[in-house]
């Protein structure tokens, strides 16, 4: 027996139930975190990973359960008194104000006189103690991402917590700096005995960083075990609860070759890498294309002269950490904005970007990165969903023919797989998967030319991440020229015949996915383009 397995948890759960209504939320979870330890919570969307660490941080209450600290059961019935506890966490969206700077957003919420002298001290403590270097004068606005990311453990290690909770904290990291923050966390939980809980839903994150796992499944606990005694293969069907093919579903899991030792074979819990792409379209026209692009807020530029091109049965995957002008691509591409200058093109022919609907009648398809923002109507049913881009097919002289509105739904939701009642079905009571396979099926219907995915898989399981994956690669072997916007590392080198790396609103690198590795990518996420 290790000696750790003979300490005293520091943390422990019993029965721990939380429901919403009919939905269960949690279900009877039990969880042990002991010091010195990286403790894996992994799961997909929606497995209960958010409503448990809300529960341990006194931001709702549990029904059912206890909550033990050490040997002595507790209440935890707000933050501060989870703070009081030694509980800390870093959240995923970054809870920083631009405009300060460093060390006033490590001191935001201390109470009595400041004393920036003392402030700034602290944080260079902090920053020297654990290896995270940042200036705290500078401004939060003019920061990386992986430096936000710094200054968002800096503010928390400076509560001093023993138990450190992470919400996926390398969304928004390159894989140097994901690598980075792990070598933090194992100098913090080896030199000062802390318990870290990790909460991701990437396999390969789960198998390299930690010494536990715990996988809940639809809220209930579907395996505890040693990372060193499980697989990777195990821990993705506790994980959906149903046999995987690591060959297959690579991407959907999170899984990206680790750095090993020496190679083993899958069986032993090595990760394979994604299926490669198929060939791309050679010789071919762009069928879409973006020119010189530049787009400023605040007098900044968000887009910095972005040039880019997808040939009729190409992939392109445009990847990048967030905050580096993605999502203003896809925005400008769904006819959100309009850039200061440059162009963009569908099939040769610019388009005029300030009237409303002309990207669609040129010929682009759109699966926004928010469905429920700009991609849905929610309080509509699925029929009209499904429809509301093609009203010349269910309506004469604008009267609208419920019944072949009703035909051309069915035909659609056969077609690509969408699970409803009915087409009457209100669009807000499907899955997050249906409601993408809506968006899918209405943009595809349309014949596009061109067809933008920004961050497509983002809330889905890995079933409707597959079929999502299947259906793009699909449209791009028709001849529709896919533009896939992401941040998933495994999602485009799944996916893409050639990667387009953003960082600062600029376009750095495009590679041959077949000449990308992770190393290279990372570099050019960084800004390092040799």
């Amino acid at each position: 027996m290790d000696v750790d397995d003979q300490l005293t948890p520091a943390l422990t759960l019993r029965g721990v139930s939380k429901r919403y209504g009919p939905v269960v939320a949690c279900d009877a979870v039990d969880l042990a975190v002991r010091p010195g330890e990286i403790h894996g919570l992994l799961g997909e969307n929606g497995a209960g990973k958010s409503t448990l660490m809300k529960i341990l941080l006194g931001l709702v209450h549990r029904d059912a359960g206890t909550i033990t600290r050490g040997t002595e059961p507790v209440e935890i019935d707000s933050p501060q008194v989870a703070a009081d506890l030694g509980l800390g966490m870093v959240h995923q969206h970054f809870s920083l104000i631009e405009p300060l700077t460093v060390w006033e957003n490590v001191i935001l919420g201390d109470t009595g006189r400041i004393d920036r002298a003392a402030a700034c001290a602290q944080v260079e403590e902090v920053s020297r103690r654990y290896g995270l270097p940042i200036d705290p004068n500078v401004r939060v606005d003019r920061l990386s991402a992986g430096e936000r990311q710094r200054v968002e453990l800096i503010k928390c290690l400076r509560r001093d917590p023993s138990i450190l909770i992470l919400d996926e904290p390398t969304s928004v990291l390159t894989q140097a700096e994901s690598a980075e923050l792990f070598t933090v966390l194992r100098r913090v939980v080896q030199a000062e005995r802390r318990a870290v809980i990790l909460i991701s839903h990437k396999l390969a994150e789960i198998m390299a960083a930690t010494d536990r796992v715990t996988v809940l499944r639809r809220g209930a606990v579907a395996f505890h075990g040693a990372t060193k005694d499980t697989t990777a293969q195990q821990l993705a069907r506790q994980m959906v609860g149903r046999e995987v093919s690591l060959q297959s579903e690579s991407a959907a899991l999170g899984l990206l070759p680790v750095e090993r030792p020496a190679p083993v074979g899958e069986a032993d819990g090595a990760v394979v890498p994604p299926t490669a792409p198929g060939p791309a379209a050679q010789d071919e026209p762009a069928a879409l294309r973006l020119r010189e692009v530049t787009m400023l807020i605040g007098g900044l530029p968000v887009l910095d002269k972005l040039s880019l091109e997808v040939a009729p049965g190409e992939i392109v995957g445009l990847y990048g950490v967030e905050g580096n002008g993605q999502a203003t691509v896809g925005e400008l591409l769904a006819g959100l904005l309009v850039p200061d200058s440059g162009t963009v093109e569908i099939d040769g022919r610019p388009v005029d970007l300030v009237r409303p609907g002309a990207l669609h009648h040129a010929g682009l398809g759109i699966v926004p990165e928010d469905r429920h923002h700009s991609g849905v109507v929610l309080d509509m049913s699925v029929a009209e969903n499904l429809v509301m881009k093609s009203l010349a097919a269910v309506t004469t002289r604008g009267v609208l023919s419920r019944r072949r509105m009703h035909k051309i739904a069915q035909q659609r939701m056969t077609e690509f797989n969408i699970v409803a009642p009915s087409p009457d079905t209100p669009l807000r009571s499907l899955s997050g998967g249906n409601q993408q396979r809506v968006v899918l099926a209405r943009e595809l219907s349309a014949g596009p030319k061109a067809l933008v995915a920004a961050q497509p898989t983002h809330g889905l399981d890995v079933g409707a991440i597959e079929d999502m994956y299947v259906r793009l690669r699909q449209a791009a072997a028709e001849g529709v020229a896919v533009l896939l916007i992401s941040t998933e590392l495994e999602e485009v080198m799944a996916l893409a015949n050639r990667i387009a790396v953003i960082s600062s609103g600029r376009i750095v690198g495009v590679l041959p996915t077949a000449e990308a590795t992770a190393e290279r990518l990372g570099m050019l996420v960084g800004g390092v383009s040799h």
